[in-house]
C-alpha cells in the first residue's frame, strides 16, 4: 500500500512541478530571493535534503532481508555513487559559504527523496527480481542504460567542476561558462543528470525508476529554462543560440 501511494505521489506531482516551475523560479543559487520563509546555509541545505536519497534506499534494501542479484546490486551501487557525490562531495566543494537555501525547498526535496528512495529500494529488493532475463535484447538494454548513466554522471560532475572554476575562491558574482557542452546548452549539469537517470531507468526497467526519471525531467527542464533566461537578462553577450538543456532541441 505504501509503495503504491508513494508512486502515485511521484507521478501526480511531476506534471504539477513541471508547469509550476515555468511560472515560479525555484529560489536558490542565482535565483535566491526573500519571501520564502526561513533559510539555511546552502551547504547544509544540500546535505540535509539529499541525505534520504543516499540512506533510505539502502535501509530499505538491507531491512528487506533479501539477497540482491548481481545486476540489482550494481544498480543500487550506481544510485549510491551519484548520491555520495550529491550529498557529501558536491556541498563540500561549493564556493561561497554565505549562500542561502530556503528551508521550505529543503523540506520538499527531503520528502521526495525519502519516497523515491523507498519505492526504488523496495523494487530492487523484490524477491526473485531479475534486471535482465539473459536475452540479447535485455542485455543490450541494461548495457546501454549503464553506459548512459556513466556518461551522464561524468557530464554532471565535470559541468559542476567547470562552474566552480569560473571564479577564484575570493570572487563573487557570475560569469558566462564557455567550452564543451556549455557552447550548446545553458545547463549541461542538468543535462548530465537527466542522462544518468534515463540510463538508470532503462537498465532497471521498472515503474519506480520511470517515476524517478519523469520527475527528474519535470524538475530540471524548467529550471534549465530559467537559467538560460537569467543569463540572457544579465549578460548582453550571452550566446543566443545556446539551448536550455537538450542540445539542438530545447
Amino acid at each position: 500500500m505504501l509503495q503504491t501511494i508513494s508512486l502515485m505521489v511521484i507521478f501526480i506531482s511531476a506534471p504539477v512541478v513541471f508547469v509550476l516551475l515555468f511560472f515560479v523560479t525555484a529560489p536558490y543559487g542565482r535565483h535566491f530571493r526573500g519571501g520564502w520563509g526561513p533559510s539555511i546555509s546552502a551547504r547544509a541545505g544540500w546535505m540535509i535534503m539529499e541525505a534520504p536519497a543516499l540512506l533510505v534506499i539502502g535501509i530499505t534494501v538491507i531491512s528487506s532481508g533479501q539477497r540482491l542479484a548481481v545486476l540489482a546490486a550494481a544498480m543500487w551501487g550506481l544510485w549510491e555513487l551519484h548520491y555520495l557525490y550529491r550529498t557529501c562531495l558536491f556541498p563540500l566543494l561549493m564556493r561561497g559559504s554565505s549562500k542561502r537555501f530556503p528551508l521550505l525547498l529543503v523540506v520538499f526535496a527531503f520528502v521526495f527523496n525519502t519516497l523515491n528512495g523507498y519505492v526504488n529500494g523496495t523494487y530492487l529488493s523484490s524477491p526473485g527480481l531479475l534486471i535482465s532475463d539473459g536475452s540479447f535484447i535485455s542485455n543490450v538494454r541494461v548495457g546501454v542504460g549503464i553506459a548512459l548513466f556513466a556518461a551522464g554522471f561524468l557530464t554532471h560532475v565535470m559541468s559542476d567542476r567547470d562552474l566552480r572554476r569560473l571564479r577564484r575562491p575570493d570572487e563573487a558574482g557570475y560569469k558566462i561558462p564557455r567550452g564543451g557542452l556549455w557552447e550548446y546548452v545553458s545547463s549541461p549539469n542538468y543535462f548530465g543528470e537527466i542522462m544518468e537517470w534515463c540510463g538508470w531507468a532503462l537498465a532497471v526497467w521498472s515503474l519506480p525508476a520511470l517515476g524517478f526519471v519523469v520527475f527528474t525531467i519535470a524538475n530540471l527542464v524548467p529550471r534549465a529554462w530559467a537559467n538560460r533566461k537569467w543569463y540572457q537578462e544579465n549578460f548582453e553577450d550571452y550566446p543566443r543560440e545556446r539551448k536550455s538543456v537538450i542540445p539542438f532541441v530545447f
